[in-house]
């Protein structure tokens, strides 16, 4: 598992695209897909804070903090640009920072308000991928755009994910009714 500082030292043109889809908006701007307790995928808005030091997220009490306590897998996915469809996308693992001057030093320089319950976590870069699309063809009729440009870097030192077998069910499952309680993100 790669830093964001070890990932934009071995490809500094790759982070440095993908920081700037990231930061289009001013601070950073994207949505984060966490792993709820069953599995099952969960998105969310977040302000991603990439300094020096590494890529972090303030995260407050919520859903998507509790999935990154259980199970620190995350994907990153920037927010479109108004001009284009490029897009940029970071996965790896979320892990809490607990180095209270690291904490405080990041909380002060991103402005995070200290009166909320949030945590901070840096996320390593198992994997990272800016996909650029030409403009001029875009939207053009009678003109086919080009296919992306796709750049993607792996980092060297992540093990091998293991191959799960996919099984499709047979038929659908049976529908059961459940009580929910939300909670705000």
């Amino acid at each position: 598992m790669a830093s964001w500082s070890e990932f934009a030292a071995d490809e500094p043109r790759l982070a440095d695209g993908i920081r700037v889809l990231l930061q289009q908006y001013g601070p950073g701007f994207g949505y984060l897909a966490t792993v709820r307790a069953d599995g099952g995928p969960r998105v969310h808005p977040v302000s991603p804070v990439i300094t020096d030091e590494g890529l972090f997220c303030f995260i407050i009490d919520s859903p998507k903090r509790r999935d990154l306590e259980r199970d620190g897998r995350y994907a990153l996915h920037s927010f479109p640009p108004e001009e284009s469809d490029d897009e940029a996308y970071v996965a790896g693992h979320a892990w809490p920072v607990t180095d209270p001057l690291q904490v405080a030093r990041l909380a002060q320089s991103a402005r995070a308000e200290p009166h909320l319950d949030w945590r901070l976590f840096e996320f390593t870069v198992d994997v990272a991928m800016l996909t650029r699309r030409e403009q001029h063809a875009a939207g053009v009729p009678g003109v086919t755009p080009s296919r992306p440009a796709v750049r993607v870097w792996l980092d060297p030192q992540a093990p091998p994910a293991p191959a799960a077998p996919v099984a499709v069910p047979q038929t659908r499952p049976a529908r059961r009714s459940r009580d929910v309680q939300c909670t705000a993100a």
